[in-house]
């Protein structure tokens, strides 16, 4: 059994097929979906999906990029959102500095929003973070002193110091395909090394394709090649990996075991 702990099943390249993506997912052992959003407009379909299917759950936040569309949103707005039984995450939100789509000192504030949510309402916040360690690491050390929140670095693309930082925070680590790209030797070798009970796979689909289906349109049911590739790496069996990996998810997810 394994858990796809970060798909976007409402996007182009999923959703026009969605059924037929969520069945061949569940033949390759796929047991749970995290279906993500990104933007406001996009949460009530989110949670429409999340609420239709047994094995499917939601987040609700707004992705970095899309910060300068939401600079006004408040507390308030998330607070209601996470009210909805499959809603189990905040998310994704973070700091992306790669592209630059929203201003800088927007997305900061934003994503202290976000942490604020998931303080008051103990629901895991979902972090992206690209070229973007040093502010990603201080606005949570500042964050956590007032108050501990579970969180997640969800598709871990950076440094080992950055991994080891957010380690020390007591965040958890997700993988995404990237982790099996041939050009990806410093984070395979920061694979092996991630704590067993901080550990979790993703697709982050339909992006990022992992081999053997690079160029192809990602979906959830390739969750299983990541996971593959990273018990071969850490020398573990893939039905250890799976349940670890599992069970990483209802402990991190907790209303997703409720």
């Amino acid at each position: 059994m394994l858990i796809d702990s970060h798909c976007h099943l409402e996007y182009e390249g999923l959703v026009e097929d969605q059924q037929a993506v969520l069945d061949r997912a569940r033949q390759a052992g796929i047991r749970g979906f995290l279906n993500i959003s990104t933007r406001q407009r996009e949460w009530d379909r989110v949670v429409a999906t999340a609420a239709r299917e047994d094995d499917v759950w939601a987040s609700v936040g707004i992705h970095p990029h899309e910060a300068d569309q939401h600079a006004d949103l408040g507390e308030g707005a998330l607070l209601e959102a996470t009210a909805h039984p499959k809603v189990v995450a905040i998310g994704e939100t973070g700091l992306d500095y790669y592209y630059d789509k929203s201003d800088r000192d927007v997305q900061q504030a934003l994503f202290r929003t976000h942490i604020a949510v998931s303080r008051q309402t103990g629901l895991p916040l979902i972090i992206h973070t690209r070229d973007a360690e040093e502010d990603t690491v201080r606005i949570l050390d500042e964050e956590m002193g007032k108050g501990g929140f579970p969180a997640l670095i969800h598709c871990f693309t950076a440094s080992a110091d950055f991994g080891r930082k957010v380690l020390d925070l007591g965040l958890t680590i997700s993988l995404s395909g990237i982790v099996t790209f041939k050009n990806a030797k410093d984070l395979q070798e920061f694979a092996k090394v991630i704590p067993q009970d901080r550990l979790l796979v993703e697709t982050d689909s339909p992006f990022l394709a992992p081999v053997p289906h690079r160029g192809r349109k990602c979906e959830p049911a390739y969750t299983a090649d990541t996971a593959r590739f990273v018990a071969q790496l850490r020398e573990t069996p893939l039905d250890e990996l799976a349940a670890e990996t599992t069970r990483n998810f209802f402990t991190l997810f907790k209303k997703a075991a409720a």
